[in-house]
Parts: structure tokens; sequence; C-alpha cells
């Protein structure tokens, strides 16, 4: 059976899946990345990987996968292929198309798991049918996925999408990027995670803590949500402004909340918005899939487009 294969490389963990043509998935499997050992075995653990996934598939399958697309962190230069850092995997310009093109005899796609994750979920997600979409999950950080007719903007230098680094409040908390009172300070999973741990005085609670929380009523808990999500839906309103999306899929750990999320949020957006039109705002549909459901797409698209180079 013709297949790709599919990775979606995390900090920890990564996913992977073989993917038919029609976008089923034959076979699905996770590993660590063994990051705790350094930068050096997450490339090997990454190449091992991908080589049992082709061993699978010309066992079980009858013939090897015909391409890879790989979703990883950090900074990416997809044309080139380079995997250019990763502050939580500790690597630097690693050249991964290429040895994994080696590894596994096949072409190779690379490309940013959130931008990767924002075609899943813009070709067969929540975004499905929408011909501009703004993908943006909430986890420990923030980031975004600017979707153009079936395709993510990467930028002119790979950089598209970082919405995390809107500065909302200037006079906010410092970023790791080196400005202040950036986006993902206020209204990120780990934002609001810090914030209820100190309200609530629990060294321990987290985010979805804060969430449940809300839920039952508590003031503390409230106060703290509604900080983040202004804080959230200024830079989404900024975001909106420049982009004007159809479509405003938001992912990440906080979406999990549900309308506990998403019914003050529209509502803060809607409060914002002057001239600007406003789009749908809608929870992502594909979850932690999304990433290698979008890897397995950045291969069948490689493949399409090298058949179209030599046809």
């Amino acid at each position: 059976m013709r297949h790709v294969i599919a990775l979606d490389v995390g900090g920890t963990g990564m996913k992977a899946a073989l993917v038919a043509p029609d976008g089923t998935l034959l076979h699905e499997a996770r590993r660590a990345t063994a990051r705790e050992r350094g930068p050096d075995a997450v490339v090997e653990s990454i190449l091992g990987f991908a080589g049992e996934l082709r061993a699978y598939g010309q066992e079980h399958l009858g013939h090897s996968a015909l391409a890879a697309g790989v979703a990883v962190p950090g900074i990416v230069d997809a044309e080139n292929g380079i995997a250019v850092y990763a502050a939580n995997l500790g690597w630097r310009d690693v050249p991964l198309r290429d040895l994994l093109r080696e590894r596994l005899g096949a072409p190779v796609a690379l490309g940013h798991d959130v931008r990767t994750g924002g075609l899943a979920e813009g070709r067969i997600g929540a975004g499905k049918g929408a011909d501009r979409f703004l993908f943006v999950p909430l986890g420990t950080g923030i980031a975004g996925a600017i979707g153009i007719a079936g395709r993510i903007e990467a930028g002119a230098h790979g950089y598209a999408g970082e919405i995390g680094h809107i500065v909302v409040r200037p006079d906010g908390p410092a970023c790791g990027c080196g400005q202040r009172g950036c986006l993902e300070t206020l209204a990120s999973a780990a934002a609001v995670t810090r914030a209820w741990a100190t309200a609530s005085g629990d060294p321990d609670a987290d985010a979805a803590d804060c969430a449940k929380a809300v839920e039952s009523g508590d003031t503390r808990a409230r106060a703290v949500w509604l900080d983040a999500v202004d804080a959230l839906a200024a830079g989404l309103v900024t975001a909106l402004t420049l982009l004007d999306p159809r479509t405003l899929i938001i992912g990440g750990g906080l979406a999990e909340a549900g309308e506990t999320l998403f019914t003050p949020l529209r509502a803060a957006v809607e409060e914002r918005v002057t001239f600007q039109k406003l789009p749908a705002i809608v929870p992502a549909a594909l979850g932690d899939t999304a990433g290698c459901l979008g890897a397995g797409l950045l291969a069948w698209d490689l493949l399409a487009t090298d058949s179209e180079v030599t046809a």
C-alpha cells in the first residue's frame, strides 16, 4: 500500500504515523526524544525511529514509504531542510532533511511544528474550507500559523506567525525574546499557571486548575482568567487587523477549557474590533495529532510537487 512517513518531534516525545494518500493512518507509534542525553542523541533517536517506520512499512504494507514529512520545534529553515535552533532540544543547525533522506532513501520535507499543525487544521480540521485562517495554539508559549489558500505562509525568513511576541502590555513581564509584555508572557498556559499558582497560594496549581476554579465560581480564578483573556484578545485583534482571516482557530492546552475560554474570548475580541471584520473563532479539531497529520500532508505535497516538476 502506498504510504508516507509522518513524524512530529516534540520536546520530550515523538508521534509518528504511516499515512495513506487519502489521509488514513495505517500505523501509529510514539517514542521518547532522549533529550536528557543531549542533542546528538535526539537526532539519532529521530533517525532510528524513522528507520523503524520504514522497516514496518516494508514488512507490513508491502514496500517502503514514498517520502517522509517531519515537524520539529524551534527555528526551522524549511527551504534548506535545516533545524536551525530549538532551546528544548539543544540543537543548532542540524541538516535534518539530508540526514533523514540518507537514512530512508526517500525524499523528505521538513517543517515547523506549529505551521505543520496549522496546515492540518486548515485542510482537514477546524479550518477546512476557509481560504484564510489563523491557527493559534496556546501552550507553554504562543505561536501562530497563517493559512492562505490551503498553504501556510512562512514569511521571508521563516518567522511568520510569531504572534506570541506581539507586545500587548509594554510595562508587562520580561519575555525570553528580550521584550516586555509579550502576549505569551500573559496569556499562554504557562502564564496562567504562574498567575494562578501565585493567586491561589498553591505552587502546584496549573492553568487547568484555574479553569476548573473559574467554573466553580472562584473570584480569584476569574480575575486571573479574564486578565489572560483580555491580553489574548488584544493580541488576536492586532493579528486579525493585519491578516483579516476568515477563521481564527484556537488550540493548545488552554483551549481544552472549552467555553470557559471561548465565551469570554469571543466577547473580548468583539468589544475590541472597530472596522475589522470579525472572524469565526473556533476550537482546533485535531488535538495533539495535528502535527503528525500535517507532517503527512507535507510529505504528500512534496511528492505532488516532484511529480509536477518531472512530468
